[in-house]
């Protein structure tokens, strides 16, 4: 009979670590802008605390947000704002599609991309896959995403969010999807039936937005200088105050406010490029899942009659004004310069329910 059990036991055992090993886990891609350390995560979000303003922000009606993903020991305080603020269950994450993978994978557009992994890397665990993700992949049409580990496993602009997001729930579960190129129209028509199913999803489990489930719009503002190809206003401290306060005022008219369809096709005009114009816009890697992934939360909160979304600007800043945050003993670093010559904007935003 001893014998027996010591056979059960191993054959337990086996099952389990079968089990383990097969689990593919998204690995890390920058492990210099970001925290990957438990101990210096909690260090850093102590500094955090104790040194940004601003942390008056009501969690009431929160449901969603837009998320900057630049490096912390630059964007740290345009960070904690929104994040002390988030404690649900899972987030739905939309991710920009960065010139690095479309040079590495050629072109892409007109599709969402979604992963397989059974996790992904995180600063205190590895993050889990919330159902919702393979529900997207079972009930969106065919030929309105692709599947691609790949893809992700290049993409930065949502792994940036997770240890932010697990400081304040360990157990967080993440929808990741990448957001590519494609025209209004098109958005339009994907984010009616991505919403469709994300409802349908939150119905069947009493998920409520904001307790249960959240969604992170992740975005960099304008990207100015030589490096980008973009100074319009010159490389001087009035071009870099000019340049500021466009990304303000676009922030202000579109975000910090109502959001509705018509305001989010005008806010197209102001970030996207348009090949049949010479007016210089501001570079925003994130203008097209800002674009989705404000009609995808509007439409779902609409299909779940909770009312409209209206934003609310948390803070805005720069690499410029901001420099390095002054963090002692850390493994985190840079991954690109500041100055007048070369310099990336970010806010984060809180999206809430109103009637």
């Amino acid at each position: 009979m001893r014998k027996i059990f010591i056979v059960l036991l191993v054959f337990v055992w086996l099952q389990q670590s079968i089990i383990l090993h097969s689990q593919t886990i998204r690995p890390v891609k920058d492990n210099v802008g970001f925290c990957w350390d438990a101990a210096e995560m909690d260090s850093f979000l102590k500094f955090l605390s104790g040194s940004t303003p601003g942390n008056d922000f009501s969690a009431r009606n929160l449901i969603g947000g837009i998320s900057v993903h630049d490096d912390y020991l630059y964007a740290g305080k345009v960070y904690f704002p929104l994040y002390r603020l988030i404690r649900t269950k899972e987030v739905l994450i939309f991710g920009v599609t960065h010139g690095s993978v479309r040079k590495e994978m050629g072109p892409l557009s007109n599709v969402l991309i979604l992963d397989e992994f059974d996790k992904w890397r995180g600063a205190y665990n590895d993050a889990g896959i919330s159902p919702l993700r393979e529900i997207i992949k079972s009930k969106l049409p065919p030929g309105s995403f692709i599947v691609s580990n790949k893809a992700h496993s290049i993409e930065h602009s949502i792994e940036a969010l997770i240890p932010f997001l697990q400081s304040y729930n360990r157990e967080i579960k993440i929808t990741p999807v990448m957001v590519t190129q494609m025209p209004f129209g098109k958005m339009d028509s994907l984010s009616t039936k991505l919403a469709t199913v994300i409802a349908a999803y939150m119905r069947e489990r009493n998920l409520v937005p904001g307790k249960d489930i959240f969604f992170l719009i992740s975005n960099d503002a304008n990207h100015y200088g030589e490096d980008f190809n973009n100074s319009p206003y010159g490389l001087d401290a009035a071009a870099h105050e000019t340049g500021t306060k466009n990304d303000l005022r676009i922030a202000g008219r579109y975000i910090d406010g109502p959001i509705d369809k018509n305001d989010l096709l005008e806010l197209t005009k102001e970030i996207w490029p348009d090949s049949t114009s010479k007016k210089q816009i501001p570079i925003w890697c994130g203008r097209y899942p800002v674009v989705f992934g404000l009609l995808t939360i509007m439409k779902t909160v609409q299909l779940l009659d909770l009312g409209d979304i209206t934003g609310k600007l948390f803070r805005y800043s720069d690499t410029y004004t901001e420099k390095v945050l002054p963090v002692k003993n850390t493994s985190m670093g840079l991954t690109a310069p500041f100055s007048l010559k070369h310099w990336v904007g970010w806010f984060t935003a809180g999206l809430y329910i109103h009637r």
